[in-house]
C-alpha cells in the first residue's frame, strides 16, 4: 500500500478561536473521559461537543503503552469526523500509521499495546478500523496555524523560521523535536532544547517530552505530563492561556 502525500501544515480560522489542547494521552481512555468532563464537553451525536462552541485539538500520540488505546483512537477518529475536532501527527500516531501501510516497524516502545488490542479484534472490526484511522491520518497534518498565527500546535516542537515551511527537516522536528542525531543507550535520540531558543510571536503548544508541570518557556508549553507513567494527563484552555489537569494511573515505565 502507498503512503498518499500528505500536508505539512494547515492555516485556519474561525469566528471563535476557542480551544483546548490535549497533551499525549497514550492510551489513558479513562483519564481521558475525566478530563473531558472538567472541561465541560458533553456526548453528542458521533462525537463530543462544548457548549460554548470549543473545540477539541490533539498533540498527537493518542494511543500506545497505555491499555484503551483502541477507544482513544476511536474517539478521535470520530471526532475529527463529527465534532470538528483536529489531530496533529506525533510520532506513535505515525508509527501506527507506517504499520497499517505494511511498512516494517518496530513493535515496541507501546505499539505492542495497541497491536495487540487491535489483533483482538474481529477481521472486519480490524478492517474497518484501519480504514478509518488512515483516512482520518491523512486528513490532518504535522502542525496547525490558528487564531492569525497567534497559536501553532505540533507533537514534538517548531523552530520559528520552520514556521509556514513544509520540508522533510520540518516535519521529522514536528514528530520528534529537535535531536543531535545521537542516541543514549534506551535508544532514545538526544534532544537539543529547541523551546529555550525561540523567539517568535507565535505561542507553540507541543507535547512529547514528559515534563512534571507545564512548562512555559518562550512562548511555548509542553503539555506532556506523562500521564501514562502516573503523572498528569493536561489540558490547556486558549486564548485563556490556563491548564487543567487530572491524574493519571501508572500503566507504564519511563524508559
Amino acid at each position: 500500500m502507498k503512503q498518499k502525500r500528505q500536508r505539512t501544515f494547515r492555516i485556519l480560522e474561525f469566528k471563535s478561536n476557542q480551544y483546548d489542547i490535549i497533551g499525549d494521552i497514550h492510551g489513558c481512555y479513562q483519564e481521558f473521559m475525566m478530563l473531558l468532563k472538567k472541561l465541560g464537553y458533553e456526548k453528542g451525536e458521533g462525537a463530543y461537543f462544548h457548549p460554548e462552541g470549543r473545540r477539541l485539538i490533539s498533540v498527537g500520540d493518542v494511543a500506545d503503552k497505555g491499555y484503551e488505546n483502541v477507544a482513544c483512537l476511536q474517539f478521535w477518529i470520530d471526532q475529527v469526523q463529527y465534532g470538528g475536532g483536529f489531530w496533529v501527527h506525533g510520532n506513535h500516531c505515525n508509527k501506527l500509521y507506517r504499520y497499517f501501510l505494511g511498512n516494517k516497524v518496530h513493535i515496541s516502545h507501546g505499539l505492542e499495546n495497541t497491536v495487540k488490542e487491535i489483533m483482538s479484534l474481529s477481521y472486519e472490526q480490524r478492517e474497518d478500523l484501519k480504514r478509518k484511522y488512515m483516512d482520518c491520518y491523512e486528513s490532518q497534518c504535522y502542525y496547525l496555524l490558528l487564531d492569525k498565527k497567534r497559536l501553532a500546535v505540533v507533537h514534538g516542537g517548531l523552530k520559528e523560521e520552520d514556521i509556514g515551511k513544509c520540508s522533510n527537516a520540518t516535519k521529522k522536528i514536528c514528530l520528534y523535536g529537535e535531536t543531535t542525531g545521537r542516541f543514549f543507550e534506551n535508544g532514545k535520540p538526544e534532544r537539543l532544547d529547541w523551546a529555550s531558543q525561540y523567539s517568535g510571536k507565535t505561542f507553540i503548544v507541543y507535547g512529547h517530552t514528559v515534563t512534571a508541570e507545564p512548562v512555559i518557556v518562550n512562548k511555548t508549553a509542553d503539555i506532556d505530563q506523562g500521564c501514562v507513567y502516573g503523572g498528569f494527563l493536561t489540558a490547556m484552555r486558549y486564548p485563556e492561556m490556563e491548564f487543567v489537569q487530572v491524574k493519571g494511573k501508572q500503566y507504564a515505565k519511563e524508559k
